[in-house]
């Protein structure tokens, strides 16, 4: 059974169905063709191959072994008495762990685990060279010392595990911004 069609003069909104009970007309401005919405088939994600995904699972396995290393990090640095005294240290401690949280969620998705690998890896690097600088004024014990260098490892395999995703999976192009003319 097909639904009756409505006259263009007495179109009604999609989204609200007061609109549609009381059939207010809805009127579209013509807008300029570079400034038009993206349609839906150009907002969709591309489909990834199965053979694609399960080439990315055993990435994403290592991608968990990694981040098991960094929450090793996270708790020794959690457990130190000199974070009382220097508390920028606890810093790389929580980055660690909103990547790590974020992360898994994503294990079953490997093309998400790896957006938010993407997305979050700045910030775990910018913790990890700040706690060996900030590590030496509050110790120079070799496990501090040990901690940064774990810490800058970690960022390390994440890339390598993101440049291997990203010939599997290539990343998705940025956005095109199309500035108005000026007038």
């Amino acid at each position: 059974m097909s639904e009756p069609s409505e006259s263009p003069s007495r179109q009604t909104h999609p989204i609200s169905s007061m609109a549609e009970v009381a059939h207010v007309p809805t009127t579209s401005v013509p807008q300029p063709e570079d400034t038009q919405p993206p349609r839906a088939e150009d907002t969709q994600p591309p489909q990834i191959a199965d053979t694609d995904l399960q080439r990315l699972q055993p990435l994403v396995e290592r991608g968990q072994k990694v981040m098991s290393s960094a929450w090793m990090v996270r708790t020794f640095i959690k457990h130190s008495d000199e974070v009382e005294d220097y508390p920028e240290l606890n810093e790389l401690a929580r980055t660690i762990f909103d990547i790590y949280r974020a992360v898994e969620t994503q294990v079953d998705h490997p093309v998400d685990y790896f957006k938010v690998v993407r997305k979050k890896i700045g910030k775990l690097e910018a913790a990890a060279i700040q706690f060996q600088k900030d590590a030496w004024h509050a110790s120079t014990h070799t496990n501090f010392q040990q901690a940064g260098v774990s810490a800058l490892f970690i960022v390390e395999q994440l890339r390598e595990l993101l440049r291997a995703a990203d010939e599997i999976v290539p990343p998705p192009a940025p956005p095109k911004i199309t500035l108005p003319p000026r007038a």
